[in-house]
């Protein structure tokens, strides 16, 4: 069975040639078998943006922020997910979180 890492890097291959659906099929089945790989859930977090599916893309990018809560990158990319869905207030409550861990990560 392939690595978790494995199969997001065949993941990523497959949508440096074009082929998002097939990069989120990938990216599916590596949280089939990780479910907790956060890096699966924000790469499908930005394809289902592009793929204007934002519930979708909202979604993972919660799961990434729940996954890294500590990350303030996780918040300021659910942030841009946001602001590209519409969804202004969700996208600010996100930044202010991104503000809030990074913060925490600097002065402990």
């Amino acid at each position: 069975m392939p690595t978790s890492e494995a199969l997001y890097d065949e993941a990523i291959e497959i949508q440096q040639r074009g082929d998002l659906e097939g990069a989120v099929g990938k990216l599916h089945d590596l949280l089939a078998q990780d479910p907790t790989y956060a890096l699966a859930h924000a790469a499908l977090s930005v394809f289902y943006s592009k793929l204007e599916k934002h519930d979708a893309a909202i979604e993972h990018a919660d799961k990434v922020c729940e996954l890294e809560p500590n990350d303030p990158f996780s918040f300021i990319a659910k942030s841009l997910v946001c602001q590209k869905a519409g969804r202004i207030a969700e996208a600010e409550r996100a930044m202010m979180e991104a503000r809030r861990a990074q913060a925490a990560a600097r002065f402990g």
